[in-house]
């Protein structure tokens, strides 16, 4: 009976070996099977977070070209409007000078007619004070230059001559050629004489 027993337990024994390498190979079949799915879902997952980078990328490409070109438009559009002023930046004074040249037109033509020597000159005035208006109206003012110190910012000395007094020495004794400014802006210097 103990051979019999013995037996048994020889037998169970051999039946837990092979049920323990039974669900060895089953524990072994089941890690390989998750290590299997978790690599497809890792490759899913790297698969849709390389779908999603490039799809932004050509978001931003897109985005990108949108505005090289919107921005190239604003360069011609630019270029265009300041070719345009340059052109016609003139019109307003042309415009406002216009009725000056009419008003001399008249003038010329009414001239030769004309006996009265002071009519004639009144006229001219009347038309030199409309002209010096409508520069003033544009923002030309003529720069004083009446007993003014000598400014190299204002004035160009072209001559030098004994001053008749001390005060005047340094200072402006006469003015060839009148001097401009245009909003503030020197675009002639007054000629002058300048006191020694």
């Amino acid at each position: 009976m103990e051979k019999e027993k013995d037996m048994n337990e020889e037998t169970s024994k051999e039946q837990e070996k092979q049920n323990v390498a039974q669900l060895e190979k089953d524990a072994q079949a089941e890690t390989m099977d998750s290590r299997q799915e978790t690599e497809e879902q890792q490759e899913e997952s790297m698969e849709d977070k390389l779908a999603a980078a490039e799809t932004k990328i050509a978001e931003l490409q897109d985005k990108y070209l949108r505005q090289v070109a919107e921005f190239d438009n604003y360069r011609k559009r630019t270029i265009k409007e300041k070719a345009e002023l340059v052109l016609n930046g003139a019109e307003k004074t042309v415009t406002a000078i216009l009725p000056v040249l009419d008003d001399l037109e008249r003038a010329l033509k009414n001239m030769d007619k004309m006996e009265d020597v002071d009519a004639v000159k009144k006229g001219v005035d009347l038309i030199y004070q409309k002209f010096v208006k409508v520069l003033g109206d544009q923002g030309v003012k003529k720069i004083d230059t009446e007993n003014a110190d000598f400014n190299t910012d204002l004035h160009e000395a072209i001559a030098q001559v004994p001053a008749p007094s001390d005060e005047m020495k340094g200072k402006v004794i006469d003015c060839v050629k009148s001097g401009y400014t245009l909003n503030e802006k020197v675009i002639r210097h007054a000629q002058v004489a300048v006191g020694l």
